[in-house]
């Protein structure tokens, strides 16, 4: 079967800004994502869960895209203007998808 390559970028980022993040690659062309609810973990600030809290505003999330790479430059300015000034983490990895077209 035939793959074609691609970017798998994954930002994490503070749940109270995942409808700007969101809004943002839209806004740059980016066609799909995935949300994901993270239930915590540890970072230059220490450890942290979601466990015992009251609502998703102190949460964080995974919003997680396939694109194509030519499409990453624009899709990376789009996400780091709204990560820059808040929590958040932007990791991309070099993956394979089998239905380019989708992308």
């Amino acid at each position: 079967m035939q793959t074609h390559k691609a970017k798998r970028v994954a930002i994490i980022i503070e749940a109270v800004m995942e409808s700007r993040l969101t809004k943002a690659l839209n806004d740059a062309g980016v066609t799909g994502y995935t949300i994901l609810p993270v239930l915590g973990g540890s970072g230059r600030s220490g450890s942290w869960n979601r466990a015992g809290q009251v609502s998703r505003a102190s949460g964080m999330v995974q919003v997680v895209c396939i694109i194509r790479p030519d499409r990453l430059d624009k899709m990376l300015e789009a996400a780091f203007a709204v990560v820059e000034r808040h929590i958040g983490v932007v990791s991309i990895q070099d993956c394979e998808v089998v239905r380019a077209e989708r992308f």
